[in-house]
């Protein structure tokens, strides 16, 4: 006869092989899951593929489909009432078994690719993420432990992130990159090719992440009522913390869609020049490029010096640097115009106010050879001389320093940082072929170069920020309103806030132009 340790033991191991039932059970619901996800994904795919190829708008086609799967539910629903165990049942195979033959003959006849999205994702009881923004649910601190709080914040940010994206442009573009794609001859020209093919991806990218974002959101809240109809609070917690981890990642999504740009995730060179003013203007630009060359640093990006050409008693006449880091361009492109300080001059020995000025200018660096302007050798005018610095083991005896000059349009880079001549020259040229690149991509889109506006310009009309040290403190943008009390911050490299109101604000805009 069994002792009473031993039956507990048995009863212990049947409610652990109970719990692992349960456990594979919930596992096969989701495998499920991802199953049904990627079959809607390929039906929808081969239907648009062979839509596009008849002609026909995916809308259309779409719009029959609903009209028709409507009149067999409504037809099923007849039956149900009139014999809700068996007829039902047979009925809605029958039904679903004729709207997946009408999706065959769709497939094949009429269909459009799907280049933009999958169908919606939705939940078992039919909540779509905009249903969720739609109703309105209350939004708590990430602290409070509330699914539907964490639920609502995260489908507004999916929402805010479709925007900045410009979503519907985005759809048709894709359409357009992989109607391309598919052209056989489309690698006669390797360098239109991998154009089209990098844009195609990136946007690909952009799509996929999005709406894995939405099926994600919405698993997680299947999962949560999957837990309550079990019981299952363990399994419910962890559901719960799986949406805060995403509500707080998604955020950081929010801030990549503000830099959606072209070149936005490029590297850049970042160049001060100081404006009128003397000593007191080049004292300032050389603060300005220390709070670039901080900010730079806080953000784990490599920084280094170009060309510096150091003002007679402080600061510099100009300077540029190079910051290497994905995003750096979309972030620094804010900071292009020119920053105005009012200070007490400590050069001024009467300790008179003075306003001063220093210009900012930033280039993409376009790392994938997709250069806009083809520079020929003949085309530059090349200088060498001694370059300048601290004096001492520093001083340069040799006629390392290099500078270029394009001759058709004028522009110039130098380089004096390396110890070798041709290190100097391939970083000038690399300076020059990025300015040549900005100033055509401007030229292109009807405006003026960013590069000589903001430099030529470097004046109170084209002031972007003031920094204020006296009579009283504060750094405010001009274009946002955006303000700190803490100059001494700011000047130490915390301009994230300025950058994100300016992109942000930015933003804005465009879309209500839209």
């Amino acid at each position: 006869m069994k002792s009473d340790s031993d039956n507990f033991l048995e009863i212990k191991r049947h409610e652990m092989k109970m719990q692992q039932k349960k456990y594979e059970l919930k596992q096969q619901v989701f495998v499920m899951q991802q199953q049904i996800k990627q079959r809607q994904e390929d039906k929808l795919f081969y239907m648009s593929l062979v839509c596009h190829l008849s002609g026909i708008h995916l809308e259309k086609v779409m719009q029959m489909k609903e009209s028709l799967s409507t009149v067999f539910q409504s037809q099923s629903n007849s039956i149900k009432s009139q014999n809700p165990s068996s007829g039902y049942a047979s009925f809605s195979k029958f039904s679903n078994g004729y709207v997946s033959n009408l999706d065959k003959k769709v497939f094949w006849s009429c269909g459009s690719r799907l280049f933009s999205s999958s169908q919606e994702a939705v939940t078992c009881d039919g909540l779509t993420v905009d249903g969720i923004v739609a109703n309105d649910w209350l939004i708590l601190d990430e602290s409070e432990s509330d699914w539907k709080s964490h639920a609502s914040a995260i489908a507004q940010s999916i929402c805010l992130i479709k925007k900045r994206l410009k979503w519907k442009k985005l759809k048709v573009r894709l359409e357009m990159l992989s109607y391309q794609v598919e052209k056989p001859d489309l690698w006669d020209d390797p360098v239109h090719a991998g154009k089209i093919s990098r844009e195609h991806g990136s946007l690909m990218g952009k799509m996929k992440e999005v709406n894995g974002l939405e099926q994600e959101l919405i698993e997680h809240i299947d999962m949560i009522k999957l837990a309550r109809e079990e019981n299952d609070p363990d399994l419910e917690s962890e559901s719960v913390k799986a949406l805060l981890r995403m509500r707080q990642n998604v955020k950081e999504k929010e801030l990549e869609a503000l830099l959606a740009g072209e070149h936005d995730s490029c590297s850049c060179y970042i160049e001060v020049q100081a404006g009128a003013g003397g000593t007191e203007s080049m004292d300032w630009a050389g603060m300005v490029m220390q709070m670039y060359k901080s900010w730079a640093q806080r953000r784990g990006y490599g920084v280094t010096v170009v060309d510096e050409m150091c003002g007679e008693i402080a600061g510099i006449k100009r300077a540029t640097v190079r910051v290497d880091g994905e995003y750096a361009y979309g972030y620094a492109k804010a900071e292009v115009g020119a920053h105005r300080l009012v200070r007490i001059s400590p050069f001024d020995s009467a300790k008179r106010r003075h306003t001063s000025f220093a210009a900012v200018a930033v280039t993409p660096i376009l790392g994938d050879g997709s250069h806009h302007v083809q520079i020929n050798e003949s085309d530059l005018k090349i200088e060498r001389y001694r370059s300048g610095g601290a004096g001492g083991q520093h001083a340069n005896v040799t006629d390392s320093a290099v500078r270029l000059t394009h001759i058709p349009t004028g522009i110039t880079a130098a380089c004096q940082n390396q110890r070798s001549q041709h290190q100097n020259k391939a970083s000038a040229m690399a300076v020059l072929q990025s300015r040549l690149d900005q100033r055509e991509m401007a030229r292109q889109a009807q405006m003026n170069a960013q590069y000589s506006e903001s430099l030529t310009d470097n004046s109170w009309g084209n002031q972007i920020r003031s920094y204020v040290l006296h009579p009283y403190r504060m750094v405010k943008d001009l274009r946002t309103s955006y303000e700190s009390s803490d100059p001494d911050s700011v000047l130490e490299g915390e301009i994230n806030d300025f950058i994100l109101s300016f992109l942000t604000d930015s933003m804005d805009k465009e879309n209500d132009e839209e």
